[in-house]
C-alpha cells in the first residue's frame, strides 16, 4: 500500500507599496558598524518574513518603493522597460540647453553594478525631462533644505527606464543643477498619490506585471 503524501499549501506571496521617508535605508538588515543605528524598512511596518525591496532609494531620497516576498517577481520588475518618474528640486533655474542634455543622455562617470565600480564611464539613456509648472505638495522634509535666499531653485520631472546608483543626482549634477531634494513619484502604473511618508499599502503586483514588463 502506497503512503499518502501530505498536503502542502502553496506559498502566497505578498506585495507592498511604501512611501519611503527621508533618512530611512532601503534595506531590512545591515552589518556595517556605522549603519547599525540607522532607520531601516522593518521599523516602518510589520512586513512578513522574506520581504525585499525591488530596487532602492538612497537614504536622503524619498518616495515610492515596491516590496515583495517573491524573488522572481522582484527580478521581473527590474526590467528595462519599466518607467520610473522622479521629482527633483534642483539648485538653479534649468535652461533649455541643460534640459536637452538630460533628455539625450549625460556622462555620470563610473556606474556601479552589483556593488562593483564599472571600468567604463556610463552615458545615460534618453529620457523624458520637463520643468514643473508648480511645486508639488510634499510634506516638509525633516532636514531643512536651504531656501531661496541662497539662490533660486526649481522642481523638474525626470522619467527613466533605468536605475543606476544615485543616477538622478549624478545626472543633474553633470549639467550644473545639483539636486536638493529627490522624490520618486511613480513606478510603472503605481503612483505615490495619497501615500504619505511612512505609509504602506498592500497591492496585487502580479495582476499588473503583464502590462508593464516585457
Amino acid at each position: 500500500m502506497r503512503g499518502i503524501r501530505p498536503l502542502t499549501l502553496r506559498s502566497i506571496h505578498r506585495h507592498f507599496l511604501l512611501h519611503k521617508p527621508y533618512g530611512v535605508l532601503s534595506q531590512f538588515v545591515t552589518n556595517q558598524a556605522l549603519r547599525r543605528k540607522k532607520r531601516l524598512l522593518g521599523g516602518l511596518y510589520d512586513f512578513p518574513s522574506g520581504t525585499m525591496a525591488i530596487g532602492r532609494l538612497d537614504e536622503a531620497s524619498e518616495g515610492l518603493l515596491l516590496l515583495t516576498t517573491d524573488g522572481k517577481m522582484s527580478e521581473a520588475w527590474r526590467g528595462k522597460h519599466l518607467e520610473k518618474e522622479y521629482y527633483a528640486l534642483v539648485d538653479g533655474i534649468p535652461s533649455e540647453a541643460q534640459l536637452a542634455q538630460l533628455r539625450t543622455g549625460v556622462d555620470i562617470g563610473h556606474a556601479q553594478t552589483g556593488g562593483q565600480r564599472t571600468a567604463e564611464r556610463y552615458i545615460t539613456r534618453p529620457c523624458h525631462v520637463e520643468c514643473l509648472t508648480a511645486a508639488p505638495d510634499f510634506p516638509p522634509r525633516p532636514k531643512r533644505i536651504r531656501d531661496d535666499r541662497h539662490g533660486p531653485s526649481r522642481w523638474i520631472s525626470l522619467t527613466l527606464t533605468e536605475g543606476k546608483y544615485r543616477q538622478v543626482r549624478k545626472m543633474t549634477a553633470a549639467v550644473g543643477l545639483p539636486t536638493l531634494r529627490l522624490v520618486r513619484v511613480r513606478i510603472g502604473p503605481f503612483a505615490i498619490e495619497r501615500l504619505r511618508p511612512g505609509y504602506v499599502e498592500e497591492i496585487d503586483l502580479g495582476r499588473e506585471i503583464a502590462h508593464c514588463v516585457r
